[in-house]
């Protein structure tokens, strides 16, 4: 190989390594005088490390509406346009965690004209497709306008007030709807709990249902009319099961929803004495419920008396084969030299709280069902929820819905090839 042509390949490698080093200096984020700007390599840099300090989180969508003002108090984060009811920090959180963690892939379009296609519009026009998010409690003010998904992944945004767009990495889906911001679990009573069901109709007529025993599978229906006979179990049993995993749909201060004069009215009694009232009814299409706890604390005592003395028999029973086995050892002759260890070596079993002190455990079981009241009062008192409408259907019960349906009988008085009975 002559000497030109090994200048010849010197050169070209010397090119293709400045090309190379030009086309990843471009796909570097720039500062705004042009070099690289490894602060900014970050959509909010420095939230990394701040994002505890974070103390308010407003959202605004198109013509500048609020969406969400979630702000950080004394009792936690709460939602404004929702009466300061709780928020649901879990996705407060992801959201943060998000924005944290996006990082700039990509400059795009500075052309005003062409932000609609990104979703990245200014917030003033009715069509706006982005959302606003301006975070308080860091250093610098934080505002965003998050726009489009990227259909390859990562989400376009623009800083407010700056030309610039820009794709990062992160899927920021903002939601648009400020109720689904809120903490919507309300209650969780799950039917195993539940003693009795009573529902009082507007008209006074009520229907209960009940258990005997707390290990009983299914509930029986009270009062049956003569001749009547219920549809089936499950139905029976569908009315324990409003209060397991209860979570509304959207929430009002009470002073604003209020029932009518004719509300649904449900009582739940559990076993271990606590009781949840339900003040329930419909208005535009929407199911509305009030709540409130007490306990029973002659149903509360009786239930701790019979864990209590449940807790004894197993107890006496363990010691009992304990001493048995032990003395069935002790009879036994050693072998070799070194008796091998027995069970008459190992300690009783040990006393469990309801035996070792039955006074203090009736007392720690008592405080503990109060606590559950006093704090499910504390979440729900000044509220009114709109509830599913599958949940409030478990209220709406009437004796005929849990009843068979009367069988009709021929004009001559003679029952029809389908009836069974009519009274």
């Amino acid at each position: 190989m002559n000497q030109k042509t090994l200048i010849g390949l010197a050169v070209a490698a010397l090119v293709a390594i400045v090309v190379a080093v030009v086309v990843n200096h471009s796909r570097q984020p720039q500062s705004e005088s042009g070099g690289v700007d490894t602060e900014t390599s970050y959509l909010v840099p420095g939230l990394r490390d701040h994002v505890n300090d974070v103390d308010k989180l407003v959202l605004t969508g198109a013509e500048n509406k609020p969406i969400a003002t979630l702000t950080r108090g004394a009792d936690g984060w709460t939602l404004a346009e929702k009466g300061n009811y709780a928020a649901d920090t879990g996705k407060l959180r992801e959201l943060l965690l998000k924005l944290a963690d996006a990082k700039i892939l990509e400059e795009k379009t500075s052309n005003k004209d062409k932000y609609e296609t990104l979703g990245v519009e200014d917030l003033a026009g009715k069509d706006a497709k982005g959302v606003q998010i301006e975070l308080g409690g860091l250093g610098q003010p934080v505002k965003l306008i998050v726009g489009n998904a990227n259909t390859r992944g990562g989400t376009f945004v623009r800083r407010a007030g700056e030309a610039r767009s820009w794709l990062v990495s992160a899927s920021l889906n903002v939601d648009k709807k400020a109720e689904n911001w809120l903490r919507k679990d309300v209650v969780d009573v799950q039917a195993n709990r539940i003693a009795s069901v009573t529902v009082t109709h507007p008209d006074g007529k009520t229907v209960r249902v009940a258990k005997e025993d707390e290990g009983d599978a299914n509930f029986k229906l009270a009062d049956i009319p003569k001749g009547r006979e219920v549809s089936s179990e499950y139905a029976v049993n569908g009315l324990s099961s409003t209060l397991a995993n209860l979570r509304f749909d959207d929430v009002l201060p009470a002073k604003d929803a209020a029932p009518g004069d004719k509300p649904l009215k449900a009582r739940y009694a559990t076993f271990d004495g606590l009781v949840v009232d339900v003040v329930a009814w419909e208005k535009d299409g929407k199911h509305y419920a009030q709540l409130s706890a007490s306990v029973d604390s002659e149903q509360a005592g009786k239930h701790i008396e019979a864990q209590q003395a449940k807790a004894k028999a197993d107890y006496e029973s363990k010691l009992a084969e304990h001493k048995n086995a032990s003395a069935a050892d002790a009879e036994k002759p050693a072998e070799g030299s070194a008796p091998a260890e027995t069970k008459a070596d190992s300690a009783e079993p040990p006393k469990p709280p309801e035996v070792a002190d039955p006074a203090k455990d009736r007392e720690e079981k008592l405080a503990a069902i109060e606590k559950e009241a006093a704090d499910l009062n504390a979440r729900v008192k000044d509220w009114t929820y709109v509830i599913p409408a599958y949940k409030y259907a478990n209220i709406d019960k009437s004796m005929d819905d849990l009843l068979k349906p009367v069988e009709k009988k021929e004009r001559s008085g003679k029952k029809s090839k389908s009836a069974k009975s009519d009274d």
